[in-house]
């Protein structure tokens, strides 16, 4: 008896053996998976997290450049005003007591350029009033596209109009409304520099939640797979992302630029 009883026990002692192997071998292989999960996700929010810091600097480094830009704009705009402007007061003043001192078949050529001097006085406080952002915010965002496209339509232009429709949303951030229109002052200026256009249009649609702007000229346009991106294309896009809007240029070779931006305006 004693000996048909020793495989029996030497079976079940195997069995014990094993069982705890493979529970051994089951808890190592949890503590492993385990491990390797905690691993995965630390790593993906480091991952994320520098992702994150990345993309806080790049838009600290953004705003910053911004800043920059308006308050140099708004130094220049107050330049324009007070010194140019003034210079080009007082050389008027001075060509019509010369014009009083003259011969009257020579007036009519001071008169010309007493014309050309008014104009360009106007001209430079124009561009003095669209260079301060101060100015821009009094006078709101469509007054100010609107007297924009009438100083460039003085210059360039045969036609140069805003439309607008649905109901117009007051921006709940007035810096946004100054980076919007940066963008589109950056598209006429290129349209004027560029384009060789007649006519250009700009477009604002309000709805209950965005703003779709859309600006077209009629100029020779560009090979989109050609084209080189500069700085105002890259200031344009910079300036989109800032302010969470979706930003697209396109074009086509004799077929003009158009722009279009859409932003969240109750975000």
């Amino acid at each position: 008896m004693l000996q048909t009883g020793e495989p029996i026990a030497s079976t079940a002692s195997e069995r014990y053996m094993l069982v705890y192997m493979i529970a051994v071998l089951f808890i190592v292989t949890s503590l492993v998976v385990i491990f390797f999960i905690v691993f995965l996700k630390r790593k993906n929010k480091l991952i994320l997290d520098k992702v994150r810091q990345q993309q806080a600097f790049e838009e600290e480094i953004a705003r910053a450049q911004t800043e920059t830009q308006e308050q140099t704009l708004k130094n220049v705009g107050w330049e324009l005003h007070d010194n140019i402007g003034q210079l080009l007061s007082f050389a008027n003043m001075q060509l019509s007591i010369l014009k009083m001192q003259v011969a009257d078949d020579v007036k009519e050529k001071f008169e010309d350029t007493s014309e050309a001097l008014s104009n360009s006085l106007k001209e430079v406080r124009a561009l003095s009033k669209t260079l301060n952002n101060d100015v821009i915010l009094n006078i709101g965002f469509e007054k100010a596209i609107t007297n924009e496209l009438n100083r460039l339509k003085k210059l360039k232009f045969t036609m140069a109009d805003l439309y607008i429709t649905g109901e117009v949303v007051p921006f709940k951030n007035k810096k946004h409304e100054i980076i919007l229109f940066r963008i589109l002052q950056e598209f006429l200026s290129n349209s004027v520099k560029y384009s060789e256009a007649n006519t250009v249009n700009i477009t604002l649609d309000y709805d209950t939640k965005d703003l779709t702007i859309t600006a077209k000229d009629d100029g020779k346009g560009f090979d989109e797979s050609k084209i080189e991106k500069g700085s105002g294309l890259i200031n344009m896009k910079s300036r989109a992302t800032l302010i969470n809007a979706d930003f697209h240029l396109s074009s086509v070779v004799n077929e003009g630029v158009t722009l279009s931006l859409k932003y969240p305006i109750t975000g």
